[in-house]
């Protein structure tokens, strides 16, 4: 009957002991969650601009080539807008690769 006690004892502690810690993993876990203007959808909103830009240059000389639209003028700066947008974008992605590189590069 003792041992019984003991093990119903141990038993119910241990159950605490998982609460407690999936409550304290649950907290850890929500306080790891991006904020809502966090760097990451900056940098998602970012390369859904140039992907759209991308696009929008394709169409433009599918259509400058189908004889659809005959405005140069228009073409060219959206080809311009696309190559700068995929230019800065590209910078952008070095200089991160940089900064993880000497990240790795630092001792513990």
């Amino acid at each position: 009957m003792a041992i019984k006690n003991i093990a119903m004892q141990a038993y119910t502690n241990a159950l605490q002991s998982q609460n407690k810690f999936d409550k304290k993993f649950d907290s850890i876990m929500e306080a790891g969650k991006p904020e809502a203007n966090a760097f990451s959808n900056t940098l998602k909103t970012s390369l859904s601009a140039v992907n759209d830009l991308q696009t929008q240059k394709k169409s433009m000389i599918e259509d400058f080539a189908s004889g659809k639209n005959q405005n140069v003028h228009e073409l060219m700066i959206s080809l311009q807008k696309a190559g700068l947008a995929m230019s800065m974008t590209s910078t952008v992605r070095n200089k991160v690769m940089t900064a993880y590189q000497e990240v790795l590069k630092m001792p513990f």
